[in-house]
């Protein structure tokens, strides 16, 4: 380097480190305080008393010494089991295993929204990081062992870092959370990153930023490693595991799925079949509202010449949704939290534009309003979390009690259950789960014949059903609504 050019490049960090100093010093407080409000609410309005779920078993149950490990699909990922291993590798407490992940979601926020920082004011981040956290979804999926919260909150650092190395390329600290972002969508759903990243690969290359590209390749390629490894020990490769993965989901193809996520917003933790009437008008009116405040935000941001910083999270978040719109048979409302958490960016620049544009006598009005409709907003939340909650306690509720009463029947650890709802159920049994046929097929009839020589076997039945025929001549019992079936052990 010429002393001329070292010259130059010294007064330009001069200049930096002036500018710097100049600026004032980002206030991370509020975003702080917003993340353990969104923490405390978890705990008092979802309860870490809630026992698991079907798939929160599945994922859990891989890592834990006190339960045998459920049958993993293939559209599974390993990326939950290593979440919560730090628990759920030596406890079997619950409620544990809850506070444990409402307090990691809550600092996962925190770290998501400070990667947009320096690209909006502090208000509009925590405006954002408030309309996405009281989502009664958000609230609801926080503190469980469920992919789709942690794939949105991967769309938010590697969207931010992205957009924050775009705007300032020597700075390296952007570019790794792009990596760390990327990683973490992967980690825990493959496919879903991969929607989220394809705006970003398109303006990387269409910018010539290898830099970011290999940033967005090295994140993806290093959360989906254990994937596509696991495509070819297990599944036959990765062609045969996206295929199985199609099927086991009703077969990806073009579907309208639109109105399956409508009718899940009444709180329906999965719509399959989704059939049934609407939610109420007002239970869902915030979804249509919702891209109509996005759009606004993105002409709030043409005009304000800062396009791309908006038009970027609300691009991801459309790639994001579309497979679960449009490419799918079946919803749940935890699907669409990574468009949620992107669209929120734009939603935040809309309502403060609500509330600041007008002029004079207007602007209270304006303000008043706002707040009126978000007050609105919120008691309908609130709402809906507080009857999935309710409704979800009672059918966990169930299956612990079920398990009591298999328990009074002999059925106790090491055991087998197959059947209705054997893999929950079996959970609360302590037993292993087997299936004979459909999407969680892991076992045949004569295996487990040959179990029921060695440990208690049961086959459960549901409302309707049909018991198989291999267990229809075992004693007949009968838990609430649930047929049960319990093998003879030998020398009874």
């Amino acid at each position: 380097m010429t002393d001329g050019a070292l010259l130059a490049a010294t007064r330009r960090r001069e200049q930096r480190s002036g500018q710097d100093a100049s600026r004032p010093a980002y206030d991370g407080r509020p975003l702080a305080v917003l993340a353990a409000v969104f923490t405390l609410a978890q705990l008092v309005l979802v309860r870490p008393v809630l026992g698991l779920g079907w798939d929160e078993i599945v994922y859990t149950s891989q890592i834990t010494s006190h339960h045998p490990a459920a049958f993993f699909s293939a559209p599974r990922s390993r990326g939950v089991t290593l979440l919560v291993a730090p628990v759920a590798s030596w406890s079997d407490s619950t409620v544990l295993l809850r506070v444990y992940l409402a307090v990691l979601s809550g600092l996962a926020l925190y770290l998501a929204l400070r990667c947009w920082r320096g690209l909006f004011p502090p208000r509009i981040l925590v405006t954002a990081g408030a309309f996405f956290a009281s989502l009664w979804v958000t609230l609801f999926y926080g503190p469980q062992a469920m992919p789709n919260y942690w794939v949105a909150i991967g769309a938010l650092i590697a969207v931010g870092g992205f957009l924050r190395h775009r705007a300032d390329p020597s700075a390296g600290g952007p570019l790794w959370a792009v990596v760390a972002g990327t990683a973490l969508m992967a980690w825990m759903r493959p496919t879903d990153a991969v929607w989220v990243a394809v705006p970003l690969f398109v303006l990387a290359l269409a910018g010539r930023q290898w830099r970011s590209l290999l940033a967005l390749a090295g994140g993806l390629t290093a959360g989906g490693a254990e994937w596509v490894i696991e495509a070819y020990t297990a599944f036959g490769g990765l062609g045969e595991r996206l295929a199985e993965a199609s099927r086991i989901q009703g077969g990806l193809g073009l579907h309208m799925a639109v109105d399956d996520q409508l009718r899940s917003l009444g709180g329906r933790a999965l719509c399959r079949p989704c059939t049934g009437s609407m939610p109420h008008p007002v239970i869902t009116l915030w979804w249509f509202v919702l891209p109509l405040l996005a759009v606004l935000g993105l002409v709030v941001a043409v005009r304000a010449r800062r396009t791309l910083r908006t038009l970027l999270p609300l691009a991801c978040a459309t790639t994001a949704a579309i497979p679960y719109l449009f490419m799918i048979g079946y919803a749940a409302p935890r699907f669409l939290q990574p468009a949620y958490a992107l669209l929120a960016i734009p939603v935040a620049q809309a309502l403060w534009y609500l509330v600041t544009a007008p002029r004079g006598r207007w602007r209270p009005a304006a303000a008043a309003l706002v707040a009126l409709a978000m007050a609105g907003h919120l008691t309908v939340q609130l709402a809906v979390l507080v009857h999935t909650v309710d409704r979800t306690l009672d059918g966990r509720r169930d299956w612990a009690r079920t398990a009591g009463e298999l328990h009074r029947l002999g059925v106790r650890p090491p055991c087998l259950l197959t059947g209705y709802r054997s893999i929950p159920i079996g959970y609360y049994t302590g037993c292993s789960s087997g299936a004979t046929f459909g999407n969680n097929e892991n076992t045949t009839v004569g295996e487990i014949l040959r179990t029921a020589e060695r440990t208690p076997v049961a086959t459960l039945t549901g409302p309707g059903g049909t018991p198989p025929g291999y267990a229809r001549p075992w004693p007949v019992h009968m838990i609430g609504d649930i047929e049960v079936r319990v093998a003879p052990t030998p020398g009874r």
